[in-house]
């Protein structure tokens, strides 16, 4: 794939833009499209994975950043950084990976992909907060790992529902750009 300047615009502006909605106040707990920028980049850049994973990277580091900047002027409760904030970052790049498996023109596998990577996420990062006694601080035990999933709940939903729209709109916008670009003679 031939990067032109309009094309990495665009993608600077997308991971921009994601960064910037990350951090409205108000949004719904979980609802953010970095899981969904993981998996478009994957999907996008399968043979450039430096450039597939460091999308996604580049938007959490970005709103991060702008939560760090946030909470040191008392705008907001959450602070951008903290300790084994790496796991989350380590856990998006594991998304970009499930996105070099998305076939971009069939709507089942990026609707798959969409339900899988909010799910792994979810397993994945709620037991690294049991088995590193965060959050709550649940018990090591079957119960506390249990709890400690319950006290995730309220951001799952969420998470599926952004990341099935944010694929929409990403991949759905892919979509038409090549198709245009076809009819045109551009690609």
């Amino acid at each position: 794939m031939k990067l032109n300047k309009q094309f990495i615009f665009s993608l600077v502006l997308m991971v921009l833009a994601s960064a910037i909605y990350r951090v409205f106040p108000n949004r719904p707990m979980g609802f953010a499209p970095q899981m969904a920028i993981a998996l478009f980049a994957g999907s996008l850049f399968v043979k450039n994975k430096k450039l597939a994973f460091l999308l996604p990277l580049l938007s959490m580091f970005i709103s991060d950043g702008l939560y760090q900047i946030l909470y040191m002027n008392g705008l907001t409760e959450i602070s951008g950084f903290y300790g084994g904030q790496w796991k989350n970052y380590l856990l998006i790049i594991g998304l970009t990976s499930i996105g070099f498996l998305v076939k971009q023109e069939k709507i089942a596998s990026i609707a798959s992909a969409s339900v899988a990577a909010p799910t792994i996420y979810f397993i994945l990062s709620n037991g690294l907060v049991w088995l590193g006694g965060g959050g709550w601080h649940r018990p090591k035990t079957f119960e506390g790992l249990m709890m400690t999933y319950a006290d995730g709940l309220p951001f799952y939903p969420n998470s599926i529902y952004s990341t099935i729209f944010f694929s929409a709109v990403f991949f759905g916008a892919w979509y038409l750009i090549k198709r245009n670009a076809a009819k045109l003679n551009i690609a």
